[in-house]
C-alpha cells in the first residue's frame, strides 16, 4: 500500500515539469525535496524562508541537507510580525503566513521560470485544524504528499528506506503555535520559546514544546519522556533556566506533548456552543 502511494506520489511530480518546494527542514519538506530531485533533477529549487517564528537551528539544518544533496537553495525572508493581523494571533493566524510564504516563493519560481509550487502537506493534515490550507488553495500550490495518500508514518517508512536522515526527526511547527489564540505575538516573546525549547533539546529531550501562556511556561515532552521530568535536580534546573529567561511560571503538561494542543481550547468551545 505503502508503495503504491509513493509510485503515484513520483508521478503526480514528474507531469508538473518544474517545480520549487517550501522547503522547511522537516519530515515531510525534505522527503518531498528528495523525492522531486530524483524525479526532476535541476528542474527543482527548495525555498526556505527566515523569520523570528523559524528558529536558527532548523535553518542550518534545512541549508545543510540542500547542499549535501546539490539541490539550488533560495533563502527569502517572510517576516510574519510584518503582516498586519497576524501579531493578534487570531484562529485564522496561519492563513496570513501562508499566503505571505506562498506569495513570495511564487515570485522566486516566476524568476527561475518554474512551473508549480509545492508544499509538504500530508494526508494527516487534513485531520487538524489548518487553516494555511486555505491560502494553499487560493494560490493554486500542489500538495503532492496529500494528494497521494501519504501519512507522517508513510513518510517516515519510506525515508528510512531512502536513508534520508530526517526519517526520525521530531515534528516542529513554527514558533507562533506557541500562544494561546488571541495573545499578542512578539519578537521577544518568540526568543524565549526558542531559548526555552533549545535548552530542552540540550538536556536530551527530543520531542517538546514550550507554551507560552504570558507568565507561565507550560512545557510539554513526548509521551515517553515524561519520566525523564521525574528528576528533582532537573526540574530545578528546568525551572531556574525558564525563569532566568522571563517566565514568572514554569509548569509540565501532564499529558505530554500532542500535535495542535493550542487547538484544543476551539474544540471545548464547540462543545459548549
Amino acid at each position: 500500500m505503502v508503495q503504491e502511494k509513493f509510485t503515484k506520489l513520483k508521478g503526480n511530480i514528474k507531469k508538473l515539469g518544474s517545480v520549487a518546494i517550501a522547503f522547511s527542514g522537516g519530515v515531510d519538506s525534505t522527503f518531498l525535496l528528495k523525492i522531486a530531485q530524483e524525479v526532476l533533477g535541476e528542474k527543482v529549487i527548495a525555498v526556505t524562508a527566515r523569520s523570528s517564528t523559524f528558529p536558527e537551528r532548523e535553518f542550518n539544518e534545512a541549508r545543510n541537507y540542500a547542499k549535501s544533496i546539490g539541490v539550488k537553495h533560495i533563502v527569502i525572508v517572510s517576516e510574519e510580525l510584518e503582516i498586519e493581523g497576524f501579531s493578534q494571533n487570531p484562529t485564522n493566524r496561519c492563513y496570513y503566513c501562508k499566503h505571505e510564504l506562498f506569495s513570495k516563493i511564487q515570485q522566486v519560481a516566476s524568476q527561475y521560470d518554474i512551473s508549480y509550487v509545492l508544499d509538504g502537506s500530508n494526508y494527516d493534515d487534513l485531520q487538524d485544524y489548518r487553516p494555511g490550507m486555505q491560502a494553499a488553495k487560493e494560490l493554486k500550490v500542489v500538495s503532492p504528499l496529500k494528494e497521494a495518500g501519504l501519512t507522517k508514518e508513510d513518510i517516515r517508512i519510506l525515508s528510512k528506506e531512502l536513508e534520508i536522515p530526517t526519517w526520525d526527526k521530531p515534528s516542529f511547527a513554527c514558533l507562533s503555535s506557541r500562544f494561546p489564540y488571541g495573545q499578542e505575538i512578539t519578537k521577544e516573546k518568540l526568543e524565549m520559546v526558542e531559548s526555552a525549547e533549545q535548552f530542552l533539546l540540550d538536556k536530551g529531550f527530543r520531542q517538546i514544546r514550550v507554551r507560552h501562556h504570558g507568565e507561565i511556561a507550560r512545557i510539554e515532552v513526548e509521551k515517553s519522556e515524561r519520566v525523564k521530568l521525574f528528576n528533582l535536580e532537573l526540574m530545578d534546573e528546568i525551572g531556574n533556566k525558564l525563569k532566568e529567561i522571563g517566565f514568572a511560571y514554569v509548569t509540565i503538561d501532564a499529558l505530554g506533548y500532542r500535535t495542535g494542543s493550542m487547538n484544543e481550547v476551539l474544540d471545548q468551545q464547540d462543545k459548549i456552543k
